[in-house]
C-alpha cells in the first residue's frame, strides 16, 4: 500500500509539474499578430446605397465583390462574375462560406425574361440512415464529426453554370481567388468573431481536427486570430491550380470549352480530390463512398413563385426554406400594415406571428420534394394565405402555433401525409460544443445587359477538413431531422431542407430586385423585414436594409440538436430599449441584440429603378457586405 501511495505521490507531482511547464511555456510563447494590413472594415459602419447605369455587385466580403466588378469590366457576364465571386468569398470568407459549399442559386435571364432555380445542394451519402445514426449512440446529428458531412455542390453549379451561361474559362475566373489564397487577406470582424474561440476551444480543436487547427490557427493553439493580421490559404490556392491545371491540359489536347470545363468537374468528383475525400472518410470511418460523388448531380428546376401585390417572389424549391418568405407576405398582404408606425409593437407582433404562422408550415411540409410530397400549390394559395391570417392573435402564441392543413387549398392531391414534428424534446436544449466558423455569406449580381443572379453560400469548418487540399466539405447533414416521419427526415440520396435561401423579384412582371442574407433562421425574416421596409414603408434600400430588425426563435432550431425557445423573440438594440416592456406585454420572453447585431441577417440586394434604369445597391453593416457599381 505505501509503495502503491508513493507512486501515486509520484505521478501527481510529475502531472503537476507537466502542468507548471506547460503553464510557463504557454506565457512564454508569442500570441500577437504577425503581419498587420491596412483594412478599413466596413463591419458594423452604416454607409450609403449605390447607384449604377451599367452593372453592380453586393456580396459578402470587399474582395469578393472586387472580383465581380473585375470580372465584369473585363467583359464578362453576369454568370462568369458569379463564379469568381464565389471563389474569392470561399477563400476571404472559408470560415462561414468554404468550397466545396452549398449553393443555392436563383438567376434571371434578361434574354428570355426566364427566372430558373439550381438546386445546389447536395444530398446525404448513401449510407446515412436514421438507423446508422442510432446506432452509433446519436439522437441528432453530431457537429464536430464526419457524419456531418454532405455531398458537396458547388463545383457541381459552378461547372454547370459556366457551361450553359458563362463566357469564361475555369481559369480565368478561378485567378482572382489563387492570387489572394497566396498573397493574403486581413483577418476581419466577421471572422475574427467566427473564430474567436478560447484558449481551451483552441486547444481541443488542435487535438480534435488538427487540420482545421493548422488551417484556421496556423496550428499554433496559444494564440488567438488578430484582426487585419495577413491571412492566407495556400493550400486552396494550390487545389484551384490543380482543377485550373485540368482545365489547361484538356484545351491543349484538343477538347472543346464545355469539354475541358467537364474535366475540372470530374477531378473533383472522379479524380484526385474524390480519393483525398474518400481517404478522409476511410479513416474517420465516415460515410462516403466513390459512387456519392462520381453519382451527384445538381439540376435546374422550375422556381417557388409567390406573390405580394404587384410583386413576384422567386425561390428555390422545399429543399431550402426559401418559399417561406413569399408564405409570410401572403398572410401579411391583408393587413394595412401602413397604417402601423413602423416597427411599433403592434407591428412587429403582427409581423411576428406571420413569420411563426410560416415557420410552423416550415416545420410541418418542408423537404426534398423528390421524397415528400409537399402540398406547395396550397401552402402558396392566396385562400390559404386567407385562413392563416385568421390565425393571428392579439397576444403572442406562447408556443409555435399549429400548422396548417395546405392539402385542402389545392386541386392537385397527389399522397398526403399527416406531419410529424417533434417540439418537447427540442425545448431550449443546449447547444454542445466548440462553434468553429459559423454563419454563411451571399452574391447579387447584376450585369449590364441585365442578367441577375441571387446565390446563398455557406457551410463551415465544423467536421473534420480534407487533410492538404484546404477544403471544408461543410456540416449541412445536421440540418436533417432523426425524427421518423418527419417531412425532414434523413433518407439516403436526399437533400436537407437547408437555410440558405436566395431570392428573385419581379414588380409587374419585369426584374426588380435581387436579394440574399445569411443568418439561419433568421434568413427569411430578415428579407421580409427588409422588403416590407422598402415596399411599403418607401425607404432607400440601404435604409431599409440598416434598419433595426427584430426575430422570432418559437421553432425548433434548423441546425441540430434543433434547440427549442418558445415564444422567444430577439430585438435589436434601439428597438429593446424601447420596446422590450411593450413586447413582454404581449406575451413574448425578449432576448437583446447589439446594435447591427451579426446574426440578425446581413442582407445584400440590387434593385433596378423602372424610371431611370439605374441599378441601386445595398450592402449590409451587419457583416463585411460590399456594394460597387459601375
Amino acid at each position: 500500500m505505501k509503495k502503491f501511495k508513493k507512486i501515486l505521490k509520484i505521478a501527481a507531482i510529475s502531472f503537476g509539474s507537466l502542468i507548471a511547464l506547460l503553464i510557463i511555456i504557454y506565457f512564454i510563447l508569442p500570441k500577437g499578430p504577425k503581419d498587420l494590413m491596412e483594412f478599413d472594415d466596413p463591419y458594423q459602419v452604416s454607409r450609403p446605397s449605390v447607384s449604377s447605369n451599367d452593372y453592380m455587385a453586393s456580396t459578402g466580403t470587399p474582395w469578393a465583390t472586387e472580383t465581380a466588378m473585375d470580372i465584369m469590366d473585363t467583359g464578362g457576364n453576369a454568370y462568369d462574375a458569379m463564379a469568381a465571386s464565389l471563389l474569392t468569398l470561399n477563400v476571404t470568407h472559408g470560415e462561414a462560406a468554404s468550397f466545396p459549399s452549398v449553393v443555392p442559386l436563383i438567376i434571371h435571364d434578361a434574354e428570355t425574361e426566364e427566372v430558373m432555380s439550381y438546386n445546389g445542394v447536395g444530398t446525404a451519402p448513401t449510407m446515412a440512415t436514421i438507423d446508422l445514426f442510432e446506432e452509433r449512440g446519436h439522437d441528432t446529428v453530431p457537429k464536430l464529426n464526419i457524419l456531418s458531412q454532405l455531398i458537396p455542390s458547388s463545383p457541381d453549379m459552378l461547372i454547370r453554370l459556366l457551361q450553359e451561361k458563362g463566357t469564361m474559362s475555369f481559369s480565368e475566373i478561378v485567378a482572382p481567388a489563387i492570387d489572394i489564397a497566396k498573397e493574403g487577406f486581413p483577418v476581419h470582424s466577421v471572422m475574427a468573431n467566427n473564430l474567436d474561440l478560447s484558449l481551451i476551444e483552441r486547444f481541443g480543436m488542435n487535438i480534435i481536427m488538427p487540420y482545421n487547427g493548422k488551417v484556421y490557427l496556423d496550428g499554433e493553439w496559444w494564440r488567438p486570430l488578430h484582426h487585419s493580421e495577413r491571412f492566407t490559404r495556400p493550400e486552396l490556392a494550390n487545389t484551384f491550380e490543380k482543377m485550373s491545371q485540368v482545365e489547361q491540359d484538356a484545351l491543349a489536347s484538343g477538347k472543346s470549352r464545355e469539354e475541358a470545363l467537364q474535366a475540372v468537374r470530374d477531378y473533383f468528383y472522379e479524380g484526385e480530390i474524390a480519393d483525398k475525400i474518400i481517404e478522409l472518410h476511410d479513416d474517420k470511418n465516415g460515410l462516403f463512398s466513390h459512387e456519392d460523388l462520381a453519382n451527384y448531380e445538381g439540376d435546374w428546376e422550375e422556381p417557388i413563385e409567390g406573390n405580394y401585390e404587384n410583386y413576384s417572389l422567386f425561390t428555390n424549391g422545399t429543399w431550402t426554406q426559401g418559399p417561406v418568405m413569399p408564405i409570410i407576405l401572403q398572410i401579411l398582404e391583408g393587413v394595412d400594415l401602413k397604417s402601423m408606425e413602423h416597427n411599433s409593437p403592434e407591428y412587429m407582433h403582427t409581423v411576428l406571428q406571420a413569420i411563426e404562422l410560416g415557420m410552423a408550415d416550415r416545420e410541418a411540409y418542408f423537404g426534398d420534394p423528390d421524397f415528400v410530397n409537399v402540398p406547395i400549390e396550397g401552402l402558396l394559395s392566396k385562400e390559404y394565405a386567407s385562413d392563416r391570417r385568421t390565425k393571428l392573435t392579439e397576444k403572442a402564441f406562447g408556443e409555435m402555433p399549429e400548422w396548417g392543413q395546405p392539402f385542402d387549398y389545392q386541386e392537385t392531391i397527389g399522397e398526403t401525409f399527416e406531419p410529424v414534428v417533434e417540439l418537447e424534446r427540442y425545448k431550449q436544449k443546449k447547444k454542445s460544443g466548440i462553434k468553429f466558423g459559423k454563419d454563411t455569406s451571399s452574391i447579387a449580381i447584376v450585369d449590364k445587359e441585365g442578367n441577375s443572379i441571387s446565390l446563398t453560400v455557406s457551410d463551415f469548418p465544423e467536421s473534420p477538413m480534407v487533410p492538404g487540399t484546404g477544403l471544408t466539405l461543410g456540416t449541412r447533414m445536421t440540418q436533417f431531422k432523426l425524427d421518423e416521419g418527419n417531412a425532414n427526415a434523413l433518407e439516403p440520396g436526399k437533400r436537407p431542407r437547408i437555410t440558405p435561401n436566395p431570392m428573385m423579384i419581379k414588380k409587374d412582371d419585369e426584374f426588380y430586385m435581387t436579394i440574399t442574407t445569411p443568418g439561419g433562421d433568421m434568413q427569411s425574416q430578415a428579407m421580409v423585414q427588409v422588403f416590407l421596409n422598402h415596399v411599403v414603408f418607401g425607404m432607400d434600400i440601404q435604409e431599409a436594409i440598416e434598419a433595426p430588425r427584430f426575430g422570432s426563435l418559437n421553432f425548433p432550431d434548423s441546425f441540430s440538436p434543433h434547440d427549442y425557445h418558445p415564444g422567444t423573440i430577439t430585438l435589436e438594440q434601439a428597438l429593446y430599449d424601447e420596446y422590450a416592456d411593450d413586447m413582454a406585454d404581449l406575451g413574448y420572453f425578449v432576448e437583446e441584440k447589439e446594435h447591427f447585431a451579426m446574426d440578425m441577417g446581413a442582407v445584400v440586394a440590387i434593385h433596378k429603378e423602372k424610371e431611370t434604369g439605374k441599378l441601386i445597391g445595398g450592402a449590409d453593416p451587419r457583416a463585411e457586405s460590399w456594394a460597387e457599381g459601375r
